[in-house]
């Protein structure tokens, strides 16, 4: 049976997920793009972006390249998909990625507001869904076809899913900066009663990486 999988999210020292005031020009909002400093250099992440020569190999990329392995489908919230509030004004906001998004599956997106289905370049769909964090799941397990399903944020969306215990896995990069506010993605929440235990821990030179898995 596929899992609900949340991988290479990254975090400061001080548990933010994203900075404040996302935006257009800040998309993780302000300070938050340095949390992902640790996978820019990695060779799995020049290859995604068409640098097919160089790239850092080690702990960082070998955590780069997990994040794809057997993904059958993506869950984002909104704020993954754009910085647009409210109403869909028009179909043109199409996401961050341009017209070949790196995801190349089903990717289902949550949202309060209804929008018909994008089909982009690469095999990438995205669909909005309208009935909540259950439902999302539904569909993203009928299209991952028994591979696993990678929820890819922001911070709000994976605060949800985990108070439902309903994720299985999750890869955290600890990133060695502060931001001081921002999106926690732990305030409030308990983990061990939850059922989650750290199961994993590597450290390179740009980050700790931390496994976290629901026991049983």
């Amino acid at each position: 049976m596929s899992k609900l999988k949340v991988l290479c999210f990254s975090i400061s020292i001080d548990g933010y997920g994203a900075g404040s005031d996302q935006s257009l020009e800040n998309p993780m909002g302000v300070g938050g793009m340095a949390l992902h400093e640790w996978v820019f250099p990695t060779k799995s992440f020049q290859a995604m972006h068409g640098e097919n020569k160089g790239g850092t190999t080690g702990v960082d990329n070998e955590f780069a390249v997990k994040g794809f392995e057997n993904i059958g489908s993506w869950i984002l919230g909104r704020n993954m998909f754009g910085p647009i509030r409210g109403e869909w004004k028009d179909d043109e906001w199409k996401g961050w990625w341009g017209n070949n998004p790196p995801y190349h599956c089903d990717v289902f997106v949550l949202t309060n507001h209804p929008r018909e289905s994008i089909k982009m370049e690469g095999g990438t769909t995205f669909h909005f869904v309208t009935d909540g964090i259950h439902s999302a799941l539904k569909h993203a397990r009928a299209a991952a076809n028994g591979k696993d399903i990678r929820l890819g944020g922001g911070v709000e969306m994976v605060r949800q899913y985990l108070k439902e215990r309903l994720i299985d896995e999750m890869h955290l990069a600890v990133s060695p900066i502060v931001l001081g506010k921002g999106e926690n993605l732990f305030s409030g929440i308990d983990l061990p009663s939850l059922g989650y235990e750290v199961t994993e821990h590597k450290a390179s030179d740009a980050a700790t990486h931390i496994v976290i898995t629901k026991k049983g």
